[in-house]
C-alpha cells in the first residue's frame, strides 16, 4: 500500500460528500431530469446510481434507460444548473474546515481533484468560504481536463503539478469512483463513508466514519514513516 510505510508528500482532496455537501442535491436535480424523460427511479435510487459519475455518461444512462434521445448538450445544461445552485445552496460537510486548517497544520501540501467542472467548485468553494482556504491552482477539474474518475488522470495531474512521486500521495475519497481512480494512480486513499454502508474490496484501503479522523490518521502514518 502506498504511504503506509513511505513518505506523504501531498494530501488530495475529492470535493463532493468530502469537502462540499452537494452531491446529494445534484443527484436529486439529476433524478428529475431522468423521470422528465421516463425512467421511473426515486431520489435514493438516483444517489447510488449517478453518484461520482461524469455527467455526459449519466446522460447517456438515461438515454439507454428510457429509449429516449437526450440533447448533445445535456451534460452542459446540467452543469450550469448545478453551478447556479450552487451558488446559493452549498454547504461544507461537517468538520471540513477544522479537517483542512488541521492537515495544513501538519505542514503537508493539499490539493483537489474533482470530477466537477471548475466553475462549479468556484461556485461551491466561494459559497461557504473554503476559497479561503483552497488556492485556485491548486483545484483541478477532471471535467475540464476531460480526465474524469475513476480513470486516475486528475490524481497524477495533481501529483505533477505538486512535483510529487503518486506513491508519496493520499487521497481523500467518498464515492466508488474515485477510490478507483485512486487504486490506479498508485496513491493511497482513504474513504470516508457509514460504517455501516458496503466499501470497495481493497486490500489496505483507509477508512473513516467522520472527517475529524483523517488528520489523526495523517499523524499516525507520518509517525510511522518517521520510525522507518
Amino acid at each position: 500500500m502506498p504511504c503506509s510505510d513511505g513518505k506523504i508528500s501531498l494530501v488530495i482532496f475529492d470535493c463532493d460528500g468530502v469537502l462540499i455537501d452537494g452531491e446529494r442535491q445534484s443527484t436529486d436535480l439529476m433524478a428529475q431530469e431522468a423521470r422528465k424523460y421516463g425512467w421511473d427511479l426515486t431520489d435514493d435510487q438516483a444517489h447510488r446510481i449517478f453518484t461520482g459519475g461524469e455527467l455526459a455518461k449519466i446522460g447517456e444512462l438515461i438515454g439507454q434507460k428510457t429509449g429516449q434521445d437526450i440533447p448533445a448538450d445535456w451534460d452542459m445544461m446540467m452543469q450550469n444548473r448545478i453551478v447556479e445552485m450552487m451558488k446559493t445552496d452549498a454547504e461544507t460537510v461537517d468538520g471540513a474546515e477544522a479537517m483542512l486548517e488541521s492537515v495544513i497544520q501538519l505542514g503537508l501540501p493539499i490539493r483537489v481533484g474533482s470530477n466537477s467542472s471548475g466553475a462549479e467548485m468556484d461556485a461551491k468553494f466561494q459559497n461557504t468560504g473554503l476559497d479561503e482556504v483552497l488556492e485556485k491552482e491548486r483545484i483541478h477539474s477532471g471535467r475540464d481536463l476531460d480526465m474524469p474518475k475513476p480513470r486516475p488522470d486528475i490524481y497524477l495531474h495533481a501529483a505533477q503539478a505538486e512535483g510529487v512521486a503518486p506513491a508519496e500521495c493520499i487521497v481523500l475519497e467518498d464515492s466508488d469512483a474515485g477510490v478507483e481512480a485512486a487504486r490506479r494512480a498508485g496513491m493511497a486513499c482513504v474513504l470516508l463513508r457509514a460504517p455501516d454502508k458496503p466499501a470497495p474490496e481493497w486490500p489496505g484501503l483507509f477508512r473513516i466514519a467522520h472527517l475529524s479522523e483523517f488528520p489523526p490518521l495523517l499523524e499516525t502514518l507520518m509517525d510511522q514513516q518517521q520510525a522507518a
